[in-house]
């Protein structure tokens, strides 16, 4: 299945990121919200992974489920209060939660470099189970 196109700004940088901008490269998008205790155990190994990763052949986005959140600015907040090095996108409420057929959060979903949907992990899902999926979007 083809990924939903996006484009939603970065709340680090104030830019607007669009999946096309990734046009060839696989993608790793996570969504999340503050609020979310799976998502504060997800974050650390993400900001370790983003760190470590070759970011030359994947791109890494997470998108804040705005919509799911308490307030409009709680996914901005925990970004500036925990310094998220990762572009952390704004989805528009719930509209690109929506568009990929999310959820829950955490929910992880791995594109391959045509931008087809490859996996999708849900809260159930360990990091391990997404690391082990990612050779399969690096073709």
């Amino acid at each position: 299945m083809e990924a939903p196109f996006f484009a939603l700004e970065d709340m680090n940088s104030g830019d607007v990121i669009r999946l096309t901008d990734f046009v060839g490269k696989p993608v790793m998008i996570t969504f999340w919200t503050s609020w979310c205790p799976d998502c504060m155990k997800d974050m650390p190994m993400k900001e370790q992974f983003y760190h470590h990763a070759d970011l030359e052949k994947l791109a890494f986005l997470t998108i804040n489920v705005t919509g799911r959140e308490r307030s409009e600015e709680a996914g901005k907040e925990f970004t500036i209060k925990n310094d998220l090095p990762f572009p952390v996108l704004r989805d528009n409420g719930r509209e690109t939660y929506d568009d990929y057929g999310c959820t829950g959060v955490p929910t992880t979903v791995l594109l391959d470099k045509d931008h087809q949907i490859v996996n999708v992990f849900n809260d159930q899902s360990s990091f391990l189970d997404i690391a082990k999926a990612l050779p399969s979007i690096m073709k």
